[in-house]
């Protein structure tokens, strides 16, 4: 393996040997996956979490959105706050922070409690994915990065698809709590490990940051996110908060880029939104955010509520999606960088949207098989997107933007995460109020199919049993219909990333940017 040398004179002798920089490597992986992994664990076990916290439908949710927001916003000054105090130092600080918050959300007692922490393990975890990042591409020669950002990128795509798994089986087994105490003993020995191998890199003068630029976005993408998430109990434009978090997020956004477009120092650089391949990779992992959490965030509701299926069963239907995920990344980075990039990006997109083509048309009735090869080819698309986008987004970029590239590309995530998660939540609650009235709208005295035989007896609106069972299947078809709905919103919300692709050039890598040694 071949692996870049950055230490600096006084290093200890431990931490030149190549499997001190091995250790330190995969210490580092391992705070990725803790971090996106936690973006989709506790999915499986929010009907748990709700009847403990004491939480409705709507609110729960807050306990994914919560720690997405937070890890998107304070992505942003990773960079800056890398150079200040140095990265393995800020390394070490996001992973203790991270395990300690971890530890607090399993002893959670309330739902405010629960999103206080999670909004604290967001603050802390934002910076574990793009410190990692750039500690991989900085060891490694360009010729190499395909097979290490495969690894790296499994990390990363792996985490969430097998979280409902692994939260599955934790609280089928244990209870749900400990979705999050599994982090406990991981960070523990990541923090060990970092501690002894990771190399200290060079020391960097730190620019001053740019405070205001940050405090525009992140109130931008705050007020964005409660305006989404709320709109729906609060009936949208009806209610004065939803109206002041529009507000609040429009005049954000607005001062946010003209404070970029004339400020002469902005908290992100000007230089990565000149290189096209590194925008349009940005575009591109928006879009598969978007679909990532939202799906996995979907399904488990779906089939536990209408489907019929234990949550232990709900994560092991999840897992093919992440199988076909790994098996493609495998393969992608032993030829990514011998191919154009742009073709398995365009078969990737080709996969996703045909995926969800597929489970627009699902009902509870689904076969087990058909779930499976469909979320399986769905994997496939991730894989075939993924890598290639990582390695085009870092190819033409100099080294001294690495930082901020790899913090910013997560954000990137973070946000279609976010999003993805909140629009369509908004989407199924609206459809749900919708096609509840339509279908209730049949229900009446006059309907014959319910006034001969045994639906006259079993679904009398005169009798109480009968007003149940008549609520219950009206809420049943009303949520399988808009659950078919959702999917086929998110379809839509695929196409975009075809339009990306026509405009990408082939890039084209700018050798000798990085010193390299082999390791025995």
């Amino acid at each position: 393996m071949t692996v870049v040398e950055p230490v600096p004179s006084g290093t200890p002798a431990l931490r030149d040997t190549p499997m001190g920089l091995r250790i330190a490597i995969i210490c580092a992986m391992m705070g990725t996956f803790m971090q996106v992994l936690d973006s989709t664990i506790a999915n499986v076990a929010l009907p748990y979490m709700q009847g403990t916290l004491q939480a409705s439908r709507d609110q729960i949710t807050w306990v994914l959105t919560s720690y997405i927001v937070a890890a998107a916003v304070m992505t942003a000054p990773v960079g800056w706050l890398a150079a200040r105090i140095g990265r393995k130092n800020y390394f070490l600080i996001s992973m203790g922070g991270f395990t300690l918050t971890s530890a607090l959300c399993g002893a959670a007692q309330s739902l405010d409690q629960m999103i206080l922490f999670r909004m604290l393990q967001g603050l802390f975890g934002a910076a574990l994915s793009p410190l990692s990042q750039a500690v991989v591409m900085d060891r490694f020669p360009p010729e190499k990065r395909g097979m290490i950002m495969s690894v790296w990128g499994m990390v990363v795509m792996v985490g969430p698809i097998m979280g409902p798994t692994l939260g599955g089986w934790l609280t089928d087994n244990y209870s749900w709590r400990w979705v999050f105490y599994v982090n406990v003993p991981v960070g523990l020995l990541a923090v060990s490990g970092m501690f002894l191998f990771l190399s200290e890199d060079n020391k960097v003068d730190a620019k001053d940051f740019d405070w205001s630029g940050f405090t525009f976005f992140a109130v931008a993408i705050a007020a964005l996110q409660f305006m989404l998430d709320r709109g729906t109990t609060k009936d949208w434009f009806s209610s004065t908060e939803i109206i002041t978090e529009a507000v609040l997020a429009g005049t954000g956004a607005y001062l946010f880029l003209v404070h970029y477009f004339t400020s002469t120092h902005t908290f992100l650089p000007r230089g990565l939104l000149k290189d096209v391949n590194y925008v349009s990779a940005l575009v591109l992992t928006f879009f598969v955010g978007i679909l990532m959490l939202a799906t996995t965030a979907l399904l488990p509701p779906f089939l536990q509520d209408l489907g019929g299926y234990s949550v232990l069963d709900t994560g092991l239907m999840l897992a093919p999606r992440g199988v076909g995920t790994m098996l493609t990344m495998m393969v992608m980075g032993r030829i990514v960088m011998r191919v154009d990039a742009r073709l398995p990006m365009m078969l990737g997109c080709v996969l996703l949207t045909w995926s969800m083509w597929q489970m627009s048309s699902w009902t509870p009735s689904v076969t087990p098989w058909m779930l499976a090869s469909t979320t399986f080819v769905q994997g496939i698309g991730m894989g075939l997107i993924f890598i290639p986008a990582n390695v085009m987004a870092f190819a033409t970029l100099p080294g001294e933007l690495r930082t901020d590239a790899a913090a910013i590309i997560n954000l990137v995530r973070n946000m279609g995460m976010a999003l993805g998660v909140s629009i369509t939540s908004s989407a199924l609650a609206m459809s749900v109020q919708t096609v509840h009235s339509s279908l209730a709208a049949h229900v009446t005295p006059f309907n014959r199919a319910l006034a001969v035989n045994a639906p006259s007896l079993l679904f009398n609106p005169q009798l109480p049993l009968g007003q149940a069972a008549l609520e219950m299947i009206v809420n049943q078809q009303a949520l399988a219909i808009s659950y078919a709905d959702t999917f086929y919103l998110m379809l839509f919300l695929s196409l975009p990333a075809f339009l990306v692709l026509l405009v990408i050039p082939r890039p084209k890598p700018t050798p000798g940017a990085v010193q390299i040694e082999p390791l025995e």
